[in-house]
């Protein structure tokens, strides 16, 4: 395993022990509102300081880019100049699931080297399982190799969603309810890290969403490119890190999601 991998791991173990313990008392829980439907307890905030403590110390000339705490430069040599290597921070996607005890939300960790994402780590501390990657190196759930799910047929496919409030509210219909109408079965449970976790592992056959940003992609996206899946944005391009808008599946459903799409 890569160092930089296994600093990752690290991180993301330390915060899993932050947010396990406070997940033992939920009525404790301080919680704030970052906007409409959108939350931030003082968990998140620990996690995330713990994250960057570890990297940091292994890595003082790394640049963050957290949900919390927004971008930071690196402790050492710090300058005006993007970083040549970035980690990109979701601390604990699924906070609204967190502060119900609902248990679906995970850490994620990815590493940019010049914006390009070379290892990923996704914790699901509820059920101890890491999802890790590096480039060219393929994907694992802890120490198990794992392919995208080799379905072929979409009508037969269960696919993960996920449309951004802001972007779909009341009179304007989802941008996916034709494709989702033909596949077996939708799943949205509100951790779009683990959402992308599962389309690497098989455990869904495909992912589509709405208005996302760059730490709810940017460790999914490695993990199901290196488990052999595909990526684009709704116009089969690379522009989803800008737009926020993923389509995500098997080699052999990705073209006829994106088909659903252009029509």
């Amino acid at each position: 395993m890569h160092p930089m991998l296994n600093t990752a791991i690290k991180a993301a173990r330390r915060a899993g022990n932050i947010i396990n313990r406070a997940s033992l008392e939920l009525e404790r829980l301080s919680v704030a509102r970052k906007g409409p439907k959108d939350y931030v307890t003082e968990v998140d905030r620990a996690a995330e300081e713990a994250i960057i403590e570890v990297l940091s110390e292994a890595y003082p000339d790394h640049g963050f880019i957290g949900e919390e705490g927004g971008v930071r430069m690196p402790l050492a040599g710090q300058s005006d100049e993007t970083p040549e290597y970035q980690w990109v921070i979701d601390p604990l996607d699924g906070t609204t699931n967190f502060i119900h005890g609902f248990p679906f939300y995970a850490i994620s960790i990815a590493l940019l080297h010049r914006g390009q994402a070379q290892h990923a780590v996704i914790f699901d501390t509820n059920r101890n399982e890491i999802f890790s990657a590096s480039r060219g190196g393929g994907a694992f759930v802890n120490d198990r190799r794992v392919r995208v799910s080799g379905l072929t047929r979409y009508h037969d496919a269960l696919i993960g969603a996920h449309v951004a409030e802001s972007g779909y509210g009341p009179g304007r219909s989802s941008p996916f309810a034709e494709m989702l109408s033909e596949c077996a079965a939708v799943r949205r449970v509100g951790a779009t890290v683990l959402d992308l976790a599962y389309v690497a592992c098989g455990r869904l056959d495909g992912f589509c969403a709405t208005g996302l940003k760059p730490w709810d992609l940017a460790a999914g996206v490695l993990l199901i490119t290196e488990a052999g899946g595909l990526v684009s944005d709704f116009d089969g391009e690379q522009t989803w890190k800008e737009s926020g808008n993923i389509l995500a599946a098997t080699p052999k459903l990705f073209p006829q999601m994106l088909s659903y799409m252009k029509d």
